[in-house]
Parts: structure tokens; sequence; C-alpha cells
């Protein structure tokens, strides 16, 4: 019911939003007198920010075209290159011309960037993308809204999540690496344990954690302390929806994009207030460049989607609630996850000081779960200063953490 009426109140605003918009278009055209008037200019600031409260945020696009590379600008050209119903396994392939002009005479590792399956879509790690395309060949998981996938689809649980993460990395082939950013690090762990004791010829190189709750126990936030206080039968009754006509996988019970997106401006509502106060009297200026960097941000932010009932709550149940990794618990369709047989996998954990989501120590807790692996294989950091988005994302990823984690892959690449 939640759904449909949310649905309901977005289509209920289109008539107050085209009007709203064709007052901010009529009172910033140049040849309207009242334009340039305080009530001109406050009155179409505050029909953008009501515009901008009730559209629909659809996926962003990459918007990567260009990649520099030793001084040269490099063309980029996402490609999928596997794909299932729920995931494309992008592939942002640099043009071979451009890089041999630029100097590069062989391929450079390849990097499986694991984006996060908690609300935002991938695009989210544009970021990222771009810094891992200087020195990479870099895929990316693009998740799907589970709101578009047809109830004849089936199900998508942690499992698949899983049993993904190994098909993709087969899809890449050689030993590739893996950037596992949030959300993803409990299941990629697994998956790389499964790979290793099979001695997979495509388990990955190395993998790196980067604020992942390996054991959510450790250094509890808001976030897990949310988790671990409700009972499961909670979340079962109050977060789970059911999507309505006209998506394609309507009738698929789901964890809204809408309701996760609340979760996450309630846990920093201040500083979103201050933004859209900001964003406001800056409308009111005529600072077009300030505007443009909250609608950038924004833009990104809002834009969400749907999980599946059973990913969601499998994720609450299995390292939220229970801790089964950490506490080798954790069975992949009936078979026992071992870390401990990890023993040529190379292992990076990076954490910023400020996360307000994973704590500090909540990622590095990977170290001990993995005691066959060499010493030398192993690299610890803890970025000070940075919150839970710095750690992927910003100046400080851009030029302290991203060259470490560079160097590191470049230690442990097999070829």
């Amino acid at each position: 019911m939640l759904y449909a009426l949310h649905e309901l109140g977005y289509q209920a605003a289109m008539p107050s939003r085209l009007a709203a918009r064709a007052a901010r278009d009529w009172l910033n055209w140049p040849g309207n007198p009242w334009g340039g008037t305080d009530w001109g200019r406050q009155t179409a600031a505050g029909a953008e920010l009501f515009g901008d409260a009730t559209r629909r945020y659809t996926k962003p696009k990459w918007g990567i075209d260009t990649v520099p590379v030793n001084g040269a600008d490099v063309r980029v050209r996402p490609v999928t290159v596997w794909s299932s119903p729920w995931c494309r396994l992008v592939h942002f392939a640099r043009d071979r011309s451009d890089l041999r002009r630029a100097g590069l005479r062989e391929f450079q590792p390849a990097v499986l960037l694991a984006a996060p399956l908690s609300g935002h879509y991938a695009t989210l790690l544009r970021g990222t993308v771009e810094a891992f395309l200087q020195d990479h060949e870099v895929y990316v998981t693009d998740w799907v809204n589970a709101r578009m996938v047809p109830m004849q689809e089936g199900r998508f649980d942690f499992h698949d999540y899983v049993d993904h993460v190994g098909e993709m990395l087969r899809a890449i082939g050689g030993r590739p690496h893996v950037v596992a950013v949030c959300q993803p690090g409990p299941p990629v762990m697994a998956a790389a344990a499964l790979m290793a004791e099979d001695g997979d010829p495509c388990r990955p190189a190395s993998t790196t954690y980067m604020g992942s709750p390996i054991d959510a126990r450790l250094a509890p936030t808001q976030t897990n302390d949310l988790a671990a206080a409700k009972p499961f039968a909670w979340f079962q009754n109050n977060m789970i929806h059911t999507v309505p006509p006209p998506y394609p996988g309507m009738m698929r019970r789901v964890y809204p994009g809408f309701v996760q997106l609340y979760s996450f401006m309630s846990m920093n509502r201040d500083r979103h207030r201050d933004a859209h106060q900001r964003h406001f009297a800056n409308l009111v200026r005529g600072d077009g460049d300030a505007s443009q960097k909250h609608h950038e941000f924004y833009d990104e932010y809002l834009s969400v989607l749907d999980l599946t009932e059973e990913f969601y709550l499998q994720t609450i149940d299995l390292v939220f609630q229970r801790h089964s990794l950490p506490k080798g618990e954790l069975e992949h369709r009936g078979r026992l996850v071992r870390p401990e047989q990890i023993t040529d996998i190379a292992l990076m954990t990076v954490e910023g000081e400020k996360d307000d989501i994973s704590g500090v120590g909540q990622t590095q807790a990977a170290h001990g779960l993995l005691p066959n692996l060499p010493d030398t294989m192993r690299e610890l950091y803890v970025q000070p200063e940075v919150g839970h988005y710095g750690v992927f994302n910003g100046r400080r990823f851009r030029e302290e953490i991203y060259p470490r984690v560079r160097d590191f892959i470049r230690t442990h690449d097999g070829r």
C-alpha cells in the first residue's frame, strides 16, 4: 500500500510541478521585467526547489567520455560484457590507439569494482571509476532496479550476489582484482573463499574492501544499532512493500529505494536542510556554479533503486544480526564458507576515520578471517578526516587513498 501511495503522490503533484516549472522559466526569461526583482528571484528559486523536490530522479548517466592517462585524453566507451536479469557487467573500454599515443603498449591490471547494492545506482562510483581508469581495465557491477525485473525472472538473494561475483570474474578471465565498496564486502569475501577452495583459475589476484561491514559487531554505528535493536520480524513487516503497476516488476516484494533514501537523509537531516537553504540563497543571487554543484550531487544522491525482499532481509539477517561470516557460520547453498582457505589472494582494507556507516574496525576485521594469508600480501589503511563516502570519492580519495590501492594492485598483479 505504501508504494502505491507514494506513486499516487508523485502523479498527483504533476500539475503543480509543471506549473512551478513554467513559473520558473517565465521569471528567468531575460525579457521579463519582474525577473530581476527580489520577488521575482525568490519566487523563481522557490519554484525550482519545489520542482526538484517532487520530480522523478531516474538513473544518472555515467557521463565518462574521456579519461586522462599520462597527460593525454583517452576516449572511453562503456560496453556490457556479461549480463543477467539483475546486473550488467560494464567494461569501460579505453581506446587502444589513444592508449598507445599515451605511451601504453600493454594491458593494465583488470579491476572489478563491486558496486554496493544498497539503494543507490552504481553511478555513485563515477569518481571511483574515473580514478581507476587512469591505470586499469575497469569493470563495474551495474545493478538493475528490482522494480524493473518481471516476476517470471524469479528471486535474487544474498547467495545470488555471491554467484554473480564468481560468474563475472570468470567472464573477465585471468585473475582480476576486486574492489568491494561498502555493502559487497561479505558476499565478495564469500565468493573469493569458495573460488580459492576450488582452485578456480579466475579467483581474484587481490581483494580490496572499502568501508565494508565485514564484522558489523565492531565499532557499531547508528545503522548497525538499528539493525541489531529491531527483531527480524520488524524488518519483514515494516520495510517490505509491493511494486505497483505499471512497472515490469509489479507484484514483486521489495525494499523500496525511497524508503532507503528517507533513512539515509534522516541520519543527516540538518546537513540536507542547510544544503537546500544555501541552494535557495545561491539561486536568488544567481550563483550558477554553486547551484550546478548542488544539482550534480543531489541528482545522484536522490536517484535510488529497489532491492528484492529476499536480498534485503538476508543481508539484515546474515550480516547485521547473526554476523555469520566473521563467526564462521556462513553457508552458501549448503556449503560452509571458509575464508581461511584463502592463501594467495592479497588483501587490502580501507576505512575512513569518520565513517558513520561502517565504523573503523569493521572492515579491517577481514585480516583476522584470513589466518593463512602471508603478511606480505596484506595492507591495512585508515584515512584520516574522511567519512563513508570519502573512502571512495572526493579529493582525499583521489590524492591519498587511490594511489595506495593502485600500488597495492600493481604489487600483487600476477601477470
